[in-house]
């Protein structure tokens, strides 16, 4: 069974409170579903270690925006700091996005990810995952090719500078940012 993420991070424990929104878009440039969750009040700070490099994606202050692209088999999170500077930009590959009229945008994870830090740096996550769950019978061989086939035209397209997503970051983080509403 695969995992399927909420935009909204309804049930993640470590918030204690939070700001949340969301919207469709239709342009040029991006059909979808666009979540803005700032973490208002934390537990504890969440720290990941990329080649001995710790880097801090959640903290009081801090905001995931998430793209949800209709009809793409990935989503991107952008991690704004408290300072709203970009700390990464977080692609899942998945093999749908949706979106359910309780928690909001969804995606449903197909394991593999790419990381990519401000300097341009490309970490690749999770492939043992993959493996795992093709092992497993959690998804199918054709579900394990369409994988390793998006995310390598992911990675080529952030390597050649032509992933229109990230340009659209801050103005998207901008306009939703507009709008929040508090939440608990």
């Amino acid at each position: 069974m695969l995992k399927r993420k909420y935009g909204s991070r309804y049930d993640w424990k470590r918030i204690l409170k939070k700001r949340y929104t969301e919207t469709y878009r239709t342009t040029p440039q991006f059909t979808g579903y666009i979540s803005l969750f700032t973490m208002c009040e934390v537990i504890e700070p969440l720290n990941m270690i990329y080649k001995e490099r710790t880097v801090c994606i959640a903290d009081m202050g801090y905001s995931w925006l998430q793209h949800f692209p209709e009809g793409k088999r990935y989503s991107v999170t952008t991690v704004f700091n408290a300072e709203n500077r970009i700390v990464q930009w977080y692609i899942d590959i998945c093999k749908q996005n949706g979106y359910c009229s309780v928690n909001g945008p969804w995606m449903d994870d197909l394991f593999l990810d790419l990381i990519v830090l401000p300097s341009g740096e490309i970490i690749e996550k999770d492939i043992e995952e993959l493996e795992v769950a093709l092992n497993d019978h959690l998804i199918s061989i054709q579900d394990y090719k369409q994988a390793w086939s998006d995310f390598n035209e992911i990675k080529t397209l952030i390597s050649t500078n032509q992933f229109g997503i990230f340009e659209l970051t801050y103005k998207h983080f901008d306009e939703l940012s507009k709008g929040v509403v508090d939440a608990e």
